[in-house]
């Protein structure tokens, strides 16, 4: 059970810095923060998902990001490895073959690598592509498959709104629309780790349909994670808690 503990060294929460405007350039989970996530669970069931098996766990290495201080952030490694979950959960609803599903979950892993800061950072999708581009063989060697073209491109848009899409950009968007859609959404169904209700999830928004157990779902996945990292596991070990407990295995 999550306790209502004060930051360490009397710091202000993560939660208490959004509410003032007051969010720094590097921002790190807290146990006021994910106690205050853990107690606005979205309404629906948080149901097993009807995937043949549980999906893969990709986790992003430390050193693949642009900032050390990012690697450990809400933009770091365990965002990464949850956004490749959903993404394979959306894809499997969706119809694709497992091998479109594993490039675009690998890829998806790697979506925030090349961010600078927590902060708007125009630009981030397009720097993530480019090093995916240039480093395909070392990130398939760790997490088991190439980044392909379709994935590559999905990176490349998925921090630029439809409508704010450049001409290059649309037309990048229209030879792989399914896939740029599928990791927008996946990357907005972890936004509950986000420390003001308001930056959640909006599924109207989205350019695809979510199934109703997904947002539950997305919720415990972040609480999970986050509370067994606070707890001193490393990522691989908090992501791996998050998916049995969340799927109930």
């Amino acid at each position: 059970m999550i306790t209502s503990t004060p930051h360490p060294g009397g710091r202000p929460s993560l939660r208490e810095l959004a509410e003032a405007n007051r969010l720094p350039d590097h921002q790190v989970m807290d146990v006021a923060t994910l106690s205050w996530i853990a107690r606005s669970r979205p309404a629906g069931p948080g149901v097993r998902a009807t995937m043949p098996h549980r999906p893969l766990l990709l986790v992003p290495d430390d050193s693949w990001f642009a900032r050390t201080e990012t690697a450990g952030s809400t933009h770091g490694v365990r965002h990464g490895a949850r956004v490749a979950v959903l993404v394979q959960l959306l894809a499997h609803s969706r119809g694709l073959t497992p091998a479109r599903t594993r490039a675009l979950a690998v890829a998806a892993a790697c979506h925030d690598c090349q961010r600078h800061t927590d902060r708007d950072d125009p630009g981030h999708g397009w720097r993530a592509a480019d090093w995916l581009a240039g480093n395909n063989e070392m990130v398939a060697a760790v997490l088991g498959a190439k980044p392909t073209t379709e994935a590559i491109t999905a990176v490349a848009l998925h921090d630029t709104a439809h409508e704010a899409f450049t001409g290059d950009q649309a037309n990048a968007y229209h030879r792989h629309p399914e896939a740029v859609d599928l990791l927008k959404a996946a990357d907005a169904l972890d936004r509950y780790r986000l420390p003001l209700a308001r930056w959640w999830p909006d599924l109207d928004r989205l350019r695809l349909a979510v199934s109703a157990w997904l947002p539950a779902a997305a919720h415990d996945l972040v609480v999970h994670s986050e509370q067994a990292h606070l707890a001193g596991a490393t990522h691989t070990q908090a992501l791996d808690h998050a998916l049995r407990a969340t799927f109930q295995e």
